[in-house]
């Protein structure tokens, strides 16, 4: 009689589905990669690859928002303890994201984009999906809308890659030119003093005043989709933009612009934000997983903390969700991670 084969580890712990995750076991057994079989809830997931105790297995299309029971079963033989896993529902689709998502501070709202190509000119190209999960248009009058952004007083800031431009857009839904002559604007964050930055994608950082006048105040390495741009409980500015490199890295600019490597080691770094421990999460691939990496504040460790292929970006609710985006469909991990105000 053979023993019952338990799950020791999962790696990592939550995904979207269609993300890779490592099911770890103990009681190896001969011929296992040939019979083992990975249940997520009541689901098969397929098995990528395997030895008798590990398996690299794809996360089945659940879309629950919950933590729910992992478990093998071995043909011929008697299931062991099953493990848990936090898997995402699906929030909302049909969307086109390039950066982030943002959460409206005043009530919990999340702000999406159909963002197109570039010049795209879409029926509707902001979204607000509410409390009650409900997505509703929002907003035509901005093309190729690339961040979404609300500074410390409330008031929602979005980028356009289209023609250089921050927009302020009101509770009333009114749009207003904010900046203008930008580059190809895309990242958009504001320090603890409510200054604004814009990271122009084809080399400049932007520093803006309450009445949208921009100065130049730093310059990177171009990058082939777009910057992303948050501030660290240091108040220095962190930045990715993926290049032609498959070693990309995260800069650091203190409060004088300049720059320094924070963290290197990331295939195509995109959206990132901080929690209130001081880590830092980018979608991002490392050591050749994709997901959504967790940097350490002294940038020592990097692990993937969600699985996902295809992610751009994330935010954190008021109520510890993560909630995290692909180019076509936004999610929500319910994992009690709680940001920074900075985000």
């Amino acid at each position: 009689m053979h023993e019952a084969k338990q799950i020791e580890r999962i790696d990592p712990a939550a995904g979207i589905p269609g993300g890779e995750v490592t099911i770890e076991c103990g009681n190896p057994f001969p011929g296992a990669e040939q019979t083992l079989t990975v249940w997520f809830q009541d689901q098969a997931a397929h098995v990528v690859a395997a030895t008798p105790n590990r398996a690299l297995v794809l996360v089945p299309d659940l879309s629950l928002g919950a933590e729910i029971e992992v478990s093998v079963d071995p043909v011929g033989r008697p299931p062991g303890k099953p493990a848990h896993f936090v898997v995402a529902g699906k929030v909302a689709d049909g969307i086109h994201q390039v950066a982030s998502p943002a959460f409206d501070p005043s009530d919990g709202s999340l702000f999406v984009t159909r963002s197109g190509t570039r010049g795209e000119d879409v029926p509707v190209s902001l979204l607000r999906i509410g409390s009650d999960g409900e997505l509703k248009e929002f907003s035509s009058d901005i093309t190729n809308p690339t961040c979404v952004a609300f500074d410390r007083s409330g008031r929602m800031f979005v980028t356009s890659r289209f023609d250089g431009t921050v927009f302020l857009v009101t509770p009333l839904k009114e749009v207003i030119a904010f900046a203008n002559d930008l580059g190809i604007a895309t990242g958009l964050a504001f320090n603890r003093e409510g200054e604004m930055f814009v990271g122009d994608r084809s080399g400049a950082i932007f520093r803006l005043n309450e009445i949208g006048e921009a100065k130049p105040w730093a310059q990177m390495e171009p990058s082939v989709s777009a910057y992303h741009l948050a501030f660290g409980p240091d108040d220095a500015l962190y930045v990715t933009g993926p290049t032609v490199s498959s070693f990309d890295s995260i800069t650091r600019f203190d409060e004088d612009g300049k720059s320094s490597v924070f963290f290197r080691g990331l295939g195509r770094p995109q959206g990132l934000a901080f929690d209130a421990e001081g880590n830092l999460y980018v979608a991002a691939s490392v050591r050749g997983r994709r997901g959504i990496v967790r940097i350490s504040p002294d940038a020592a460790r990097a692990e993937i903390v969600v699985a996902g292929m295809n992610l751009v970006g994330l935010a954190f609710s008021a109520k510890g969700e993560m909630v995290v985006a692909t180019n076509e469909a936004v999610y929500s991990l319910p994992l009690e991670i709680y940001g920074t105000l900075l985000d």
